[in-house]
């Protein structure tokens, strides 16, 4: 959609006339967002969600440390992962009604509580709830985004989103990767002390450097309310609409292979160890290095464009990828080339429907990673179990059906989408 750059500002003043002028914030005094406290949010944003993917490389030592049977191992990622899609429809929209800056404190300090369950468990059933609930606080993530965004200047707002999103991006790729790595060094209990310890340090700096909200709250819905207007977004918002969708989509590819590579690298002719295939995810992170470009793009106005490209990349990323039993070098520039393009997309997404609503931020990127969560989910059963009985081949096919359906999608929206600078209303009566 052209002229997305000149939209964003507009919907930003308007927010900001509305709201005392502090970038969107409601804030008398001018806080200032400068490049160290961006990385900050990322630094915070990547250690929260690599919670999600601690468990990944853990499971059979896990498993045979509490005498769990296979299924109740494999019940483990199901349930962080449930945990944290009921936080992004139920937690992630208080953002909306009360201070971030307090809401994202008190949900890292429960997530200190929650993975010091985790490291502690002498149960299954203890760890699994434990794992529940560290799914569920990992969410702050996604408060902590749109935060980022509430308080970037409208000129750069793409470019705050994109650097933060580098930060979930690594998070992701690297967690199992250090996981593995400190597993094997001192214990799978480690890894989640170390979480633990970490995430009470970003606590106490956030909580000395992140604004106060010193007037009301953007908005006083009732939080029944402010949860069934995050569901009446969606009905009134076609640009939300076709973003959730390309998000889906695209992290439908990205699950694809991220949850399946593991198993042909494991196989003739490479036979590789766990380690040196969690080392691709350090490959992988060379993605993350888009999502600062594709915020830089959506800041000139040239989200469309940044879309229909990345589209265009993901689906030709999976002919490399096809090669991945002849040829590692082959599954390099796949990989570097999917990243790549999910992130862009992803920014140019968040990027977008937030300047819809900004005082609406927690509720939108809430919602629109509701359809992130059943993209990753799907991904992830489909590729497995398609492994098994097809191959690597069927599963490259359907990572490329994913991204080509993206593709489709963006070429018969891209004209239609609604301008966002139009459609600035307060939410309170949603």
């Amino acid at each position: 959609m052209p002229g997305n750059g000149k939209a964003v500002e507009a919907v930003t003043r308007r927010t900001e006339a509305r709201s005392g002028g502090s970038g969107g914030i409601g804030e008398g005094s001018a806080f200032v967002l400068s490049r160290g406290v961006v990385i900050l949010f990322a630094v915070a944003c990547g250690a929260a969600v690599a919670n999600v993917y601690l468990s990944q490389p853990l499971l059979v030592t896990m498993g045979h440390d509490l005498a769990m049977s296979p299924a109740l191992v494999g019940s483990v990622v199901t349930l962080t992962h449930v945990g944290y899609g009921l936080g992004l429809f139920f937690l992630v929209p208080l953002g909306d009604v009360v201070d971030r800056r307090r809401l994202i404190v008190a949900q890292l300090l429960l997530l200190v509580v929650a993975l010091a369950t985790v490291a502690a468990a002498p149960t299954a059933a203890i760890l699994l709830a434990g794992v529940a609930a560290m799914g569920l606080l990992a969410v702050v993530t996604q408060t902590l985004v749109a935060f980022a965004a509430s308080l970037a200047p409208p000129a750069g707002r793409g470019r705050v989103v994109g650097l933060v999103t580098s930060g979930v991006v690594s998070g992701i790729l690297l967690a199992r990767t250090a996981s593995g790595l400190m597993a094997d060094l001192a214990g799978w209990r480690s890894v989640y002390i170390a979480s633990a310890s970490f995430t009470a340090l970003l606590a106490l700096v956030l909580h000395r450097v992140l604004p106060r909200h010193s007037d009301a709250p953007p908005t006083t819905l009732r939080y029944g309310r402010l949860l069934r207007s995050t569901i009446s977004l969606f009905a009134r918002e076609r640009l939300l609409r076709h973003r959730a969708l390309f998000g889906l989509l695209i992290f439908a590819a990205f699950s694809t292979l991220w949850s399946s590579v593991a198993l042909p690298l494991s196989e003739a002719p490479y036979f590789l160890s766990h380690s040196a295939i969690g080392a691709l995810g350090l490959i992988g992170v060379a993605g993350a290095l888009a999502a600062t470009v594709a915020g830089r793009l959506n800041d000139r106005g040239l989200s469309r464009h940044t879309t229909g490209i990345a589209l265009a990349l993901l689906a030709a990323s999976w002919l490399p990828l096809a090669f991945t039993r002849s040829s590692l070098w082959a599954l390099v520039v796949g990989v570097i080339l999917l990243d790549l393009a999910v992130q862009a997309v992803h920014v140019t997404n968040q990027t977008l429907i937030y300047a819809l609503h900004p005082d609406a931020g927690s509720r939108l990127i809430g919602g629109y990673m509701v359809f992130y969560s059943i993209g990753s989910a799907t991904g992830a059963i489909a590729a497995t179990s398609l492994y098994t009985v097809a191959g690597w081949g069927a599963v490259c096919a359907l990572g490329a059906a994913f991204s080509c359906l993206g593709l489709v999608l963006w070429v018969f929206t891209r004209h239609n989408a609604p301008d966002p600078a139009a459609k600035v209303t307060s939410l309170s009566e949603a």
